[in-house]
């Protein structure tokens, strides 16, 4: 396994480790109480503007690097870091876990979704990864929960014997419950976006291609304009301006060590 490596992209710190590995690691069940993101430019740019939200993020036991911007960004804000900084993607790693699984050590709860979505998901669960074991899953309400209601997903997801939760609430919603189920039940939850969409095959993903050249952006918006018009036009320009922050300040203290 690569090293513990951990590296700062415009305020947020990324775990980073090959694919491979990160799959490895996100599918082991004896590492306890785990939070992990999967952060796009969007996410990063998201926390420029809120501390608390940044905080989240920070406290995860990983952000990985859901998008190839963030990932050429790292590359060049850390070279040392470069030869494993890849790309981890969200349903790749869902996929690579529910590969990796066997019936009676990971035991998979799904939360988000419609329940059309949510039945078409374990319909292909089901299919191409007979081994994954799904224990629950459920389609919460899109107001904001309730303390009550809170306390009762809590209690069916132990009542699972869940070791991981996929959670798909959109961001940044995900991300902040997420952060709330690590805190409260002994489970690894991963905030995996639109892998549940993705892999029930109700979206199509972009072309290999568009997503190896940090282009699935523009794919998505083509399909949902309405919905991902703001996140993109707005955090995009966001997450390049923070990133070109970073590195004026880097050069500006060296320089400054330098003289």
């Amino acid at each position: 396994m690569t090293d513990d490596l951990r590296c700062i992209v415009a305020g947020v710190q990324f775990r980073v480790m090959p694919l491979t590995e990160a799959i490895y690691w996100c599918a082991e069940v004896s590492l306890g109480a785990r939070a992990v993101h999967f952060g796009p430019a969007y996410t990063v740019a998201l926390a420029q503007h809120d501390t608390d939200y940044r905080a989240v993020l920070n406290a995860a036991d990983a952000v990985f690097s859901d998008g190839m911007p963030v990932v050429w960004a790292g590359k060049w804000l850390h070279p040392d870091a470069a030869p494993n900084w890849t790309r981890v993607y969200g349903p790749d790693v869902m996929t690579g876990v529910l590969a990796a699984s066997q019936r009676g050590v990971q035991r998979h709860y799904l939360l988000g979704g419609s329940q059309e979505t949510l039945a078409a998901l374990q319909q292909t669960i089901a299919a191409d990864f007979p081994d994954a074991e799904i224990v629950g899953a459920e389609s919460p309400p899109y107001r904001p929960a309730t303390t009550e209601e809170l306390a009762a997903r809590d209690a069916r997801i132990a009542a699972a014997s869940a070791t991981h939760v996929w959670v798909g609430l959109g961001t940044p919603k995900q991300d902040w419950e997420v952060r709330r189920l690590a805190d409260q039940l002994p489970v690894t939850a991963l905030a995996v976006g639109a892998a549940f969409d993705f892999i029930a095959g109700i979206v199509d993903q972009a072309p290999g291609w568009m997503q190896r050249s940090g282009l699935e952006w523009t794919y998505r918006l083509a399909k949902e304009p309405r919905r991902l018009a703001g996140r993109y036009l707005w955090g995009n320009p966001v997450f390049v301006a923070a990133v070109a922050r970073q590195a004026i300040g880097r050069g500006a203290t060296a320089h400054g060590s330098a003289g």
